[in-house]
């Protein structure tokens, strides 16, 4: 398994180089892939976090972007923006069923936080992450980053393998 199947990375270059026609650029992808339609979830509605809104863009697009601990203090990283097309086909691959039962180009694991379900769907280099917070009767992309290092990398493999006994 690889992420060939994923969308081409979308880099500032692109954009030559002006930060403001880039992140319109990665917006209009996120609107296409969030709001214009939906992904795919089975059973579920898919939601995006609205609030708090900043520069007339939702929270949700924001935390794939971005990062921080604070709120109003994240700021942009350009691995998750390069990657904003990533989340979709993420979550369309999504079928919920066990490792090795169907041709899933994911894997996928569930971890409790505050006290709510939270999938993480990645590829299975474990590269990539999409944070999937579930809300009862729908769920809503949470955060979706990049993991650079090799031991992070292996940290998520073990929970994968924790969640699943193997």
């Amino acid at each position: 398994m690889s992420i060939d199947w994923l969308p081409a990375l979308i880099l500032l270059e692109d954009a030559q180089g002006d930060w403001n026609t880039y992140l319109e650029r990665i917006h209009h992808r996120f609107s296409a892939d969030f709001i214009a339609s939906k992904p795919s979830w089975p059973g579920k509605r898919v939601g995006v976090k609205r609030h708090p809104e900043s520069d007339g863009k939702s929270a949700t697009f924001w935390h794939l972007i971005s990062d921080g601990d604070v709120e109003a203090d994240r700021l942009p990283n350009m691995r998750r923006c390069e990657r904003v097309g990533w989340p979709r086909p993420m979550m369309d691959e999504y079928d919920g069923k066990a490792p090795g039962a169907t041709a899933c180009r994911i894997v996928w694991w569930k971890e409790s936080r505050k006290n709510e379900d939270r999938y993480l769907l990645a590829p299975d280099d474990f590269s990539y992450i999409v944070v999937v917070a579930d809300r009862g009767g729908y769920v809503l992309p949470w955060t979706a980053f990049w993991i650079e290092h090799e031991h992070q990398r292996r940290k998520r493999e073990r929970a994968y393998r924790a969640f699943w006994g193997t």
